[in-house]
């Protein structure tokens, strides 16, 4: 059988800077012939890619022989998405695009997935209405069944982001503030543990990943499958909101508990451990962090 030519490929801005970032002009230089192999097997008409795209995945609309929309997801694998077929498997539509077909390449996936029409990004709502779909998405999600689709535990995902932390912490002292740090990163190892009930989680559901749809109103697009503590999902959205987190982030962190039956002083331990954990890398989330503290 003859090989496949690779196509000559638009490359997403987002998607080169970061490969060039991270070390991998290797991978990216394999991407032409992997999607060109990927649209011969699955017999798809391949457009451009989404602009300006992700930082990890090459994504564009395509066609099949029956003339079905579609979209081509093709996507270094890296840690927190390592299970996105597996989830999209355990929530087959429900909340998120359905999974039309999947293979993996050692260090990449494709994805054939659902097209959202007219796919409008939830960003572009205003936030208090955000509020509303996300938390109505996310108790589909939770509704899905937890066991025999291979999901890893959110200890797993937490524990990691908290070796992280510690480690970037010890390098450079008097980056945060020691007591802030250890009681914040305690937490966040700590909560998951603590959780009443496990359901699958999509970890980074925020407006950006959610379409407007047909076949739904919304739909998530790139969950990041673990399970776990559902007082974990919402905190991605919180941390978006920038200005309603900084303002009040209890009174903000209260009406998402209140929108999806949560108990809100387990969603403020949640917002003040995850504030703590990304502060290296967000400063400000530190004055967050104090203010859930001190309320």
């Amino acid at each position: 059988m003859p090989v496949p030519k690779p196509l000559p490929l638009p490359l997403p801005r987002d998607l080169v800077a970061a490969a060039e970032q991270e070390g991998r002009t290797g991978w990216l230089a394999t991407l032409p012939a992997t999607v060109a192999r990927l649209a011969r097997a699955w017999s798809l008409t391949v457009e451009p890619p989404f602009q300006p795209g992700g930082q990890t995945a090459w994504v564009a609309p395509a066609r099949d022989r029956a003339g079905r929309d579609l979209v081509l997801k093709v996507a270094w694998v890296h840690p927190e998405a390592l299970h996105e077929a597996d989830g999209l498997r355990a929530w087959n539509g429900h909340g998120t695009v359905r999974l039309h077909a999947v293979e993996e390449m050692g260090d990449t996936i494709g994805l054939l997935l659902e097209r959202c029409r007219h796919g409008t990004p939830l960003a572009e709502l205003p936030e208090r209405r955000q509020d509303v779909v996300v938390a109505g998405l996310l108790r589909q999600l939770w509704s899905a069944p937890v066991e025999g689709f291979g999901l890893r535990p959110l200890q797993a995902l937490c524990d990691q982001w908290a070796d992280e932390f510690q480690a970037r912490v010890a390098a450079a002292p008097g980056l945060i503030d020691p007591g802030l740090a250890r009681e914040g990163i305690a937490l966040f190892r700590a909560l998951p543990a603590s959780a009443d009930r496990r359901v699958p989680l999509a970890t980074d559901l925020h407006a950006g990943n959610v379409l407007a749809a047909e076949r739904q109103p919304w739909l998530v697009i790139d969950p990041k499958p673990y399970v776990g503590d559902p007082t974990y999902d919402p905190l991605q959205h919180l941390l978006n909101c920038e200005e309603r987190l900084h303002a009040d982030p209890s009174g903000l962190a209260g009406r998402m508990a209140d929108l999806l039956g949560l108990d809100p002083v387990r969603l403020r331990r949640w917002l003040f451990a995850r504030c703590v954990q990304e502060s290296p890398d967000w400063p400000p989330l530190l004055g967050v962090a104090r203010r859930i503290s001190i309320d």
